[in-house]
């Protein structure tokens, strides 16, 4: 058996355990494989092992692995989503869990359209303020997602954040709690073609905890394919 299919039943059966903890059901809870950097046989191995779901930052660098691979599992776009992408990117992913501004969306829309296509998308929030992250300010998050939910060929599913890194992950219990929070107060709205059953939260280090707040998509990558190459730019 590979590493990586080690890794990834064990990512498996952490998430299962988290779940049960807090009083969830695992299937509450979808792993996604953060590709990035991450060439096809590794990716084929984690699919072997069951992975159904796979997230990418880079347009480019998964277009070019989808073109090989297919779309016998789900492909989601992670990164920032530059607009001048947005057309590639609609074409390309199951999910764009990185919508974090009105223009950014707009694109999106006109390109899934001309697809004749309806594109999930989650709303990426910095909920720690910090300026080095992309992501909508936390205040501004509600009208955001009020303006998107208005757009015909968009179906927003939830929220997307990324917390500072900790060496301790129960550090990070504060912002997983504060987006769970504003996807509830979101929800209680009632917007139109806005649904908040998605929080994507929670990384290789955190994802525990962020099972404990109430993520229903966890991304690791590092934990289960090892560390990467980040020299290397698509």
């Amino acid at each position: 058996m590979s590493k990586v299919v080690d890794n990834l039943l064990w990512i498996k059966e952490r998430i299962e355990k988290a779940a049960v903890k807090a009083g969830r059901g695992p299937s509450e809870v979808l792993l996604v494989a953060v590709s990035k950097t991450i060439g096809v046989e590794k990716i084929e191995e984690a699919i072997s092992a069951g992975a159904t779901v796979f997230g990418e930052n880079y347009v480019q660098e998964a277009k070019e692995k989808i073109e090989k691979i297919g779309h016998q599992i789900r492909w989601h776009m992670i990164g920032h989503l530059q607009t001048n992408k947005a057309k590639k990117a609609v074409n390309l992913f199951d999910m764009i869990q990185s919508v974090d501004s009105i223009d950014l969306a707009k694109e999106i829309n006109k390109r899934a359209g001309q697809l004749d296509k309806r594109i999930s998308v989650l709303i990426e929030v910095n909920v720690s303020g910090e300026a080095t992250k992309s992501g909508a300010e936390r205040e501004t998050a509600v009208s955001l997602v009020s303006e998107v939910g208005g757009l015909t060929n968009i179906k927003v599913e939830g929220l997307m954040t990324m917390p500072p890194y900790f060496s301790n992950p129960q550090e990070a219990r504060p912002y997983f709690k504060l987006l769970r929070e504003l996807g509830e107060h979101i929800e209680r709205q009632r917007f139109a073609s806005v649904s908040m059953k998605e929080l994507s939260m929670g990384m290789s280090g955190d994802f525990e905890i962020a099972i404990e707040e109430g993520a229903t998509m966890v991304r690791v990558g590092t934990a289960i394919f090892g560390d990467r190459a980040y020299g290397r730019r698509p």
